[in-house]
């Protein structure tokens, strides 16, 4: 059997496909790796643009755990199977009255394939989703399960974040809040103008984020805010139109006129920025936060020290022109708070700005990633874990103040590298080497 990820770019034929429906059965599934020799990476919904799940080991699906597992509403706190998709996440809380607090702009990915990687949203005083975890049940390499919580405060803050590496994670311990809704307002605005005031407007809202494509001179900012208004919704039409054949039939048509036709993309990007419209909707949070993604690409994402952004920016924009890339697909910018509670976190210890940058599927990535590497590198930046990069762990190491303890809880839990891959090696090293700061120093194309 052949898996593939979202974007269908990325694939392998594993040994052995497993897809556990208890805990149990999932402790058996890893235990028979073990016993054969053979690795083990978790799959979720297949959402990570490079190659961090592919396997010739075995693959474990973890699509037979879902759902929420109890609440305690006075507490604040949710126990969530590790294979929940966050949509569906969200409606079982809403339902208990209860929301997370944050949420990125796609709702489709594991809730364990979110938190490993440090997803996130936007909103400067929120940290990433791996930031809502109070406790985890972990799988370890013999089948065992451990239960993580703050009485060991090194292996909770290794596991929040930890791609995978530490073991295979079956339920989390959220921290959520009681439901809220959201005003969100859409706005295009002249480039320049939105970045001279980009302090101004994230420390002015709850959430603050923008899209760029290249070549427009224009901004779609999006800016939302907890309200206490009533609910405005949107009728299917209304959301039809915009929602499938605005933002996602015909970004596709034109992204497919510019693949077979390069010269017509400056174009085509101004054409669909000068589509956008101004526009308010309030609803509940998880109705506002994501955004239906139905076109394919693949991204490459970096977390640069938030007083970066704009000189960051203005270089990849300049870059572009530069070197004439074909690029149909906007940038896309984000803010988050610092976190101190994950030691792999690439927004650890500062506040950060994401800055993202796409490329249409059947299009050249490599050497537009790449420059955004070079620049995003050049500001201090550290990627995305579940986006594409080409570093190494030998250049990763210095950009992370606890890589060493996060190293000595690997060591710890998974001492022969059941849970690696060719990935894992690349960008974590050897396990045998995690005392050693640095790993290797091996790059590798981005991918």
């Amino acid at each position: 059997m052949t898996w593939t990820n979202w974007a269908g770019d990325e694939s392998c034929r594993p040994a052995v496909v497993a897809q556990p429906g208890s805990v149990d059965e999932l402790s058996d599934v890893v235990a028979r790796a073990t016993a054969a020799g053979r690795t083990a990476r978790a799959a979720g919904a297949g959402h990570s643009f490079g190659d961090l799940v592919p396997t010739s080991g075995v693959i474990v699906s973890l699509d037979g755990l879902g759902g929420v597992l109890s609440v305690d509403t006075a507490a604040g706190l949710a126990r969530v199977a590790a294979g929940t998709r966050l949509r569906d996440l969200n409606v079982l809380l809403a339902a208990h009255g209860l929301a997370l607090a944050n949420l990125g702009d796609i709702d489709r990915q594991s809730v364990g394939g979110a938190m490993s990687t440090a997803t996130h949203g936007t909103g400067r005083r929120l940290g990433n989703l791996a930031t809502q975890i109070e406790a985890l049940d972990i799988v370890l390499a013999d089948g065992s399960l451990l239960a993580v919580t703050a009485d060991d405060p090194e292996i909770l803050r290794a596991a929040r974040v930890s791609i995978g590496a530490l073991g295979i994670i079956a339920s989390y311990t959220l921290r959520v809040v009681p439901a809220f809704r959201l005003r969100c307002e859409h706005h295009a605005a002249p480039l320049e103008e939105t970045i001279a005031g980009l302090d101004e407007a994230v420390d002015g809202n709850d959430h603050y984020e923008f899209f760029i494509f290249p070549h427009a001179g224009q901004a779609w900012t999006k800016a939302t805010n907890r309200t206490s208004e009533p609910a405005v919704s949107r009728g299917r039409l209304s959301r039809y139109v915009n929602d499938i054949v605005v933002e996602n039939r015909l970004l596709d048509g034109l992204c497919r006129l510019g693949r077979a036709w390069p010269r017509l993309i400056p174009r085509l990007n101004r054409l669909i920025t000068g589509l956008a419209s101004d526009s308010v909707r309030i609803d509940d949070s998880y109705q506002i936060f994501p955004s239906v993604r139905d076109v394919r690409f693949t991204e490459t994402e970096w977390a640069l020290p938030r007083a970066a952004c704009a000189g960051a920016l203005r270089d990849m924009l300049a870059m572009i022109e530069r070197r004439r890339f074909d690029v149909n697909f906007p940038l896309e910018v984000r803010f988050v708070a610092a976190d101190e509670e994950s030691f792999l976190s690439p927004s650890y210890g500062r506040e950060t700005a994401y800055i993202a940058a796409h490329m249409y599927r059947g299009m050249e990535w490599a050497p537009y990633f790449t420059a955004v590497q070079e620049i995003a590198l050049a500001y201090d930046g550290r990627p995305h874990w579940g986006k594409r990069h080409s570093l190494g762990a030998g250049d990763l190491a210095p950009r992370y103040p606890a890589w060493d303890r996060f190293q000595a809880v690997r060591t710890r839990l998974d001492p022969a590298g059941r849970f690696t891959n060719e990935h894992v090696r690349r960008v974590l090293g050897a396990v045998d080497a995690a005392t050693h700061k640095g790993g290797s120093n091996v790059q590798h194309r981005i991918g």
